[in-house]
């Protein structure tokens, strides 16, 4: 089956998975943590800075990702495993490390903070490094390809409202919730690191596939994965 068209639900859980992979939900508590002791003008340099980065990375993974994926001889689903092993960790430090404003980022140039850890991992993290290489891999038309560009341009424009309305009334944000906030997204990025190791072992076939798409029964054999397998970026096909 060739990839020449994407229907509204395929569209949409594009959307999930980018919002996901490169939406403000991750990286949000980190940057107002780092950026609480600049100045209006500094916290905007940082938030530029974490932006152009994190889209500059996602374009060019977006559009080279097949190309990178042939030359270093990978699988998506061996991707898929990595990345999900390194957002478990990512996940299991916002959990139970300290803070992001503690001694760890405490005298580093806010400006290189908003290359690492800001825009990769935490804005760009790997469920967005699965999902855009999946996207490179799967798009065998130029008009697929425009509207899922298209629905990665919309996430980081979100990211930017989200993050310039943060920097508006960071000031008005209690410490300890932001703090709390953190721990719970932590905790829910552990599952879907999970999920993402399964999806891997389940493209590998180490391990029957795991659904966990209420829509799966419409898709039927392997697209009815995930974003690693066609799944949570799950095209539909035309035939």
């Amino acid at each position: 089956m060739d990839q020449t068209s994407i229907t509204a639900a395929g569209a949409i859980d594009t959307f999930l998975v980018l919002l996901i992979g490169i939406g403000p939900k991750l990286a949000l508590v980190p940057f107002l943590e780092i950026t609480a002791a600049l100045d209006r003008t500094a916290k905007q340099r940082v938030l530029r800075k974490m932006l152009v980065t994190a889209a500059s990375v996602a374009v060019i993974l977006m559009v080279l990702g097949e190309l990178l994926r042939k030359l270093l001889h990978f699988t998506i689903g061996s991707l898929s495993i990595a990345g999900g092993v390194i957002l478990l960790v990512l996940a299991v430090w916002m959990v139970l490390g300290p803070p992001a404003s503690s001694q760890h980022t405490a005298n580093k140039d806010p400006m290189q903070l908003a290359q690492y850890p800001l825009a990769v991992p935490y804005l760009l993290n790997p469920v967005g490094i699965v999902g855009l290489m999946t996207i490179s891999a799967d798009a065998e038309s130029w008009s697929v390809f425009a509207v899922e560009f298209g629905i990665l341009v919309f996430v980081l424009l979100l990211d930017v409202v989200v993050f310039r309305l943060a920097n508006r009334v960071s000031e008005k944000l209690d410490e300890n919730r932001m703090l709390v906030t953190e721990k719970v997204f932590g905790f829910l990025i552990a599952a879907i690191a999970v999920q993402l190791v399964l999806d891997g072992l389940a493209l590998e076939g180490i391990i029957a596939p795991v659904p966990h798409l209420t829509r799966g029964s419409d898709m039927g054999g392997p697209h009815a994965l995930t974003m690693t397998a066609r799944g949570h970026v799950h095209i539909t096909r035309e035939r």
